[in-house]
């Protein structure tokens, strides 16, 4: 986990912080005079969120990002161009993808505060329903969400990526930031159009049989202490992606991802059982130990699963 703090009113501090934060870039104002910025970002290993605040007009020409870049804006106007395609104009609750990873941008950011969240491209060929043998990588096919319940739903998880994974002491267990980046990866899917092939077709329903639910439950049960993906599962069962996700439909009628937390459940409750609270043992650290950072969320499936809650099974 790392915190970063950057506060200047230096143009040429910002752009050489800019360029080294984000991509290399080229930034010039028309108010000198009153040009403070201020960001705060919150970042572990491949997945970061930032907030920026400008108080002036910021003119920016940027080279290619190389990762998902998603953009939301609290307040203020940012005029946004990729090369390529005509200008955009975002505002107080638009929640875009600012820039495809693979091609430069420009535009202007007027007195706005907005947060970009940027993570891995390759997270989503990772939990998306192909396989990069397939098709090539993963992408996002348009910039804006599908609906607005889509990108409300999207807000969502990126505030509790930002306030409850990367901004706390969690953020140093590496399952609680696979586990959240994947689902910050599904959940882009969601919102916005893309180019995963999402059906299975004849072949993968064949191959969803029993022996390729028994391998992929085996190697969840043997990995479910790593950052393992959907991808990872399905390579290991031999199959692709949809296939595994049908044969789970199918036989479990629940996802790969589901049963694996539930794998992670279990495991999570049997160091309960074996922990000493005397020694220093609690349910938030051991909970993270097994990828697990919403709280609530947890102490609701648990209590369905064990009939009682994480920390009366410790204190037991």
């Amino acid at each position: 986990m790392s915190t970063l703090v950057f506060d200047s009113a230096d143009l040429g501090r910002t752009e050489e912080f800019l360029s080294e934060a984000y991509t290399r870039m080229r930034i010039a104002s028309s108010t000198p005079a009153d040009s403070r910025v201020r960001v705060s970002r919150h970042a572990a290993h491949t997945v970061s969120v930032d907030v920026l605040r400008l108080g002036f007009e910021m003119r920016y020409d940027a080279e290619a990002l190389g990762r998902v870049c998603l953009c939301s804006v609290h307040s203020g106007t940012i005029r946004n161009r990729v090369a390529g395609a005509q200008e955009d104009v975002f505002g107080p609750g638009d929640l875009v993808q600012l820039a495809p990873p693979d091609r430069p941008y420009a535009g202007r950011v007027e007195r706005a505060r907005y947060r970009i969240t940027m993570f891995d491209p390759l997270l989503l060929t990772q939990v998306a329903a192909t396989a990069q043998r397939e098709r090539g990588p993963v992408r996002l096919t348009g910039h804006r969400p599908r609906s607005t319940e889509a990108a409300l739903r999207l807000h969502s998880v990126i505030h509790h990526l930002q306030t409850q994974v990367l901004g706390a002491p969690v953020a140093q267990e590496p399952l609680v930031v696979s586990t959240a980046a994947q689902y910050l990866a599904a959940s882009v899917l969601h919102t916005f159009p893309h180019n995963a092939v999402t059906e299975p077709t004849a072949q993968d329903r064949g191959d969803a049989r029993p022996v390729t639910l028994r391998r992929a439950v085996a190697y969840m049960e043997s990995h479910a202490d790593r950052a393992i993906t959907v991808a990872d599962v399905a390579e290991a069962a031999h199959v692709t992606v949809r296939a595994l996700q049908y044969a789970f439909r199918r036989h479990l009628g629940t996802t790969p991802m589901r049963y694996l937390r539930q794998v992670r459940l279990a495991a999570f409750h049997a160091d309960l059982l074996t922990a000493d609270p005397e020694s220093g043992a609690s349910v938030t650290t051991l909970a993270a130990r097994w990828g697990f950072a919403h709280a609530g969320r947890l102490a609701r499936e648990y209590r369905a699963v064990y009939g009682r809650t994480p920390v009366e099974t410790l204190r037991a």
